[in-house]
């Protein structure tokens, strides 16, 4: 599976497992009940689908212009650490106004989500890639 198909793909099970996971961690965390969490939820997974879609357009972008384009264990790390690292910037405010709380909270909250999904994000890429096959950006040229 290639182009946009394999994105479009990727990013709903990405998010569809992110949510839930994530729900019933919020609810527990900040005694919230379960709807106000996977509402949370729902928005924070909406604002990453947003940025799955153009981090990964960017990161493939990039990626296909590299001397050396497979996919190594280095470069599945630094994948995973900019997509999490830009998304915990992205919703620190969305986290703090939602559970009401102040941005230092929010960004220990996304901190310990960044832990989760950085973890996450390595081990579905490389699943996904199992199961898909590598993007066109990621094989080595004949």
């Amino acid at each position: 599976m290639q182009g946009k198909a394999r994105k479009v793909v990727q990013a709903i099970l990405y998010e569809t497992i992110a949510v839930l996971c994530v729900t019933p961690v919020l609810s527990w965390a900040f005694d919230a009940g379960m709807a106000h969490s996977a509402a949370l939820s729902l928005i924070l997974s909406a604002v990453a689908l947003a940025w799955n879609m153009l981090y990964n357009w960017l990161f493939e972008y990039w990626e296909a212009r590299q001397a050396q384009r497979r996919r190594t264990l280095w470069r599945r790390f630094m994948h995973a650490f900019g997509f999490e690292g830009g998304l915990v910037l992205i919703l620190l405010p969305v986290v703090a106004g939602w559970m009401q709380i102040s941005l230092w909270a929010a960004l220990l909250t996304n901190l310990a989500l960044f832990l989760f999904f950085f973890v996450y994000a390595f081990v579905f890429q490389w699943a996904f890639d199992q199961l898909f096959d590598v993007p066109e950006s990621a094989r080595e040229t004949a």
